[in-house]
């Protein structure tokens, strides 16, 4: 969900978001899945098409050519970098990365990415990734009731539109109804 949502503000999100943004999703289970018919409900209401959507698992080689990670909770960053050591410093949980950006302020307009981020990971410690906790994780609505579905889809799209405000300035966040 997370990524559909973002996506969509990378594609209409006006002369402030460059053109080369690009977004996948994956995770750490095996891929070649639907979207839960939940996932699929959900994001329609939203107008975002899922019904075709399959999950992909996370690699090596798609870590590594990413300029930024971003998971739902500190156990997958933890997986990712395990998996990759090096993308620690370009990897977060979604709530971190808006708390941190927060903190450190939005990318200035003539700052790279690489530059930016490395602000953001600054004073971070790989023992932030040990445990869980509500600060850092998106809870997981899988198995539950539609309307927890919603609640996520909201939640989630509330984040990445600051991601997006973060990114790319000046932007003005959007909030999702409800």
């Amino acid at each position: 969900m997370a990524a559909a949502l973002f996506g969509r503000i990378a594609v209409v999100g006006g002369d402030d978001v460059p053109d080369e943004v690009s977004v996948a999703s994956a995770g750490l289970l095996q891929g070649g899945y639907a979207s839960p018919p939940e996932v699929v409900t959900t994001m329609a209401e939203l107008g975002i098409d899922l019904s075709r959507h399959c999950s992909r698992q996370i690699s090596s080689e798609l870590l590594g050519s990413s300029d930024v990670i971003v998971t739902m909770a500190r156990h997958h960053a933890r997986e990712v970098v395990l998996l990759v050591p090096e993308v620690w410093g370009r990897t977060f949980t979604l709530k971190e990365f808006v708390r941190r950006g927060e903190m450190v302020g939005g990318r200035r307009r003539d700052e790279a990415l690489g530059s930016w981020l490395a602000r953001l990971h600054h004073g971070r410690q790989r023992t932030d990734l040990v445990g869980s906790a509500d600060a850092d994780d998106v809870p997981d609505p899988i198995g539950g009731p539609l309307d927890g579905y919603r609640k996520t889809a909201r939640q989630l799209g509330n984040l990445v539109e600051a991601v997006a405000s973060l990114l790319w300035v000046p932007r003005e966040i959007r909030t999702l109804p409800g």
